[in-house]
């Protein structure tokens, strides 16, 4: 007997040829590095903020929707689309021609002489990044059985703070070797502000990067909703959002609850540099060490234990284990990642820093897997998409907007970016926590209705 969905349809499981474990492991492995590249580049700029300031007279408003809204907008719009076409296409090309478009607008926001001008290079970073979260969570679902899939999406998604702690480790180290240089002569591209090497440096790596995408085998669809003769059927746009109606209690209270996170998270990664620069008086490269040291082991350490214990609960029939593990993250970060802003020495910043951050990476991963474990494979890129949409445009956007604007507005002076700081984790971690609460019901029946289909 072929198995139905709530709506009569049928549904495919597609076991045969499934791929060994570890080549599904290389799979992550590759598509983490191309993660962490994205996130190299994404993130570079937060370094480089003083450089810019002073070389394009730019504000702190103006520095965070750099960092935020120029990336986000773009990032989320072109994600919808792409969503539709990794559901239907070749995934791996779609990653392929995504990294050759961010790499090349990265290497080109070097040129940039204006806010517009690096402006518009930033968005060009973001529609590339657009293809790989929804092309590479719709493939790694393809590659492991759901009771893995927390901790292989976990992984995956440590390349956030791998590629974040990379890009204050080379953009930190590069500012300080090229501070006694104001200019420099760049084959190609001339006479340019030292600062502006650390975008060629970051861009021109994604060609090789490319090439390693390119080795990935595109999986075998599984889970695929079928006819009542058992042949896998394509979903319109209409049928994909009404698929996506039908859950769409978990659908919006994981992506209000990952929003609130984002906030958190890339508020963070945006303006910290900056926080121990103004207030600590690092200089760029002692704060991107210490941050990078962070970022590697107790963010992903986060990230790792998060999709563990999303796994084991699940193994556990505990079908809202995502949601659990979002509570614990939300739980903890409020107690200690406003304190680290507040305190008056930068070790004791660091010290309040470090298990901040691996309560912060707790859901980052599972929450990811969460919406794959509840939706068919023909909408799982489009699902992933408007998660994205959504985190994006509000965690990506606020996250590194609202101290700025605080900062400017608010206290009316730059030196109290640790206030802002504060305000923008708190109010993020009270929102991830309520959220997260609030559809533990709605997801355990999604999920029950999924595994009977």
């Amino acid at each position: 007997m072929i198995p139905r969905t709530a709506e009569g349809r049928a549904t495919t499981p597609s076991t045969e040829g499934q791929p060994s474990l570890g080549y599904a492991w290389w799979v992550v492995i590759a598509l983490t590095s191309v993660y962490t590249l994205s996130f190299v580049d994404r993130q570079i700029l937060g370094l480089l903020v003083p450089s810019i300031k002073r070389d394009l007279g730019v504000s702190d408003t103006q520095i965070g929707l750099l960092q935020g809204l120029a990336f986000s907008l773009f990032y989320t719009l072109m994600g919808l689309p792409i969503g539709r076409i990794a559901d239907r296409w070749n995934r791996r090309n779609l990653i392929v021609g995504g990294i050759l478009i961010w790499s090349f607008f990265t290497t080109m926001s070097s040129v940039a002489k204006s806010f517009a001008l690096l402006f518009s290079t930033r968005i060009g970073v973001g529609v590339g990044e657009a293809s790989l979260s929804p092309a590479g969570y719709s493939m790694m679902s393809d590659y492991f059985p759901k009771q893995k899939l927390g901790a292989a999406i976990s992984v995956f998604y440590m390349g956030v703070f791998i590629g974040s702690s990379l890009a204050m480790l080379v953009g930190g180290t590069t500012v300080d070797t090229l501070a006694r240089t104001p200019f420099i002569t760049v084959p190609v591209l001339g006479v340019m502000a030292s600062w502006r090497l650390t975008f060629v440096l970051v861009g021109l790596p994604g060609i090789v990067f490319a090439l390693l995408a390119w080795t990935i085998r595109e999986p075998i669809r599984r889970n695929l909703l079928a006819s009542a003769d058992g042949r896998a059927t394509r979903l319109s746009f209409g049928e994909g959002l009404a698929q996506i109606r039908m859950r769409w209690q978990s659908v919006t209270g994981i992506s209000l609850a990952m929003v609130c996170q984002g906030m958190v998270t890339y508020g963070l990664l945006a303006w910290v540099p900056t926080f121990f620069q103004r207030v600590h008086h690092w200089s760029p490269g002692q704060s991107g060490r210490a941050l990078a040291a962070i970022l590697l082991t107790f963010g992903c350490g986060g990230m790792y234990v998060g999709g563990r214990l999303s796994d084991w609960w699940q193994k556990r029939g505990i079908a809202e284990g995502p949601l659990k593990v979002a509570v614990i993250s939300a739980i903890g970060t409020l107690l200690l990642m406003p304190a680290a802003m507040l305190v008056p020495k930068p070790e004791w910043s660091v010290a309040l820093l470090a298990p901040a951050l691996f309560f912060d990476a707790l859901a980052m991963g599972t929450a990811a897997a969460a919406l794959q474990h509840i939706f068919p494979n023909q909408v799982r890129g489009q699902v992933s998409a408007l998660y994205l949409f959504l985190l994006n445009l509000g965690g990506g956007s606020l996250g590194p907007l609202l101290p700025g604007v605080f900062n400017d507005y608010l206290f009316r002076n730059p030196n109290m970016v640790g206030y802002s700081l504060a305000i923008t984790i708190a109010i993020g971690a009270i929102g991830m926590l309520i959220a997260s609460l609030l559809t533990f019901g709605s997801y355990r029946t999604h999920y029950e209705m999924m595994q009977t289909a």
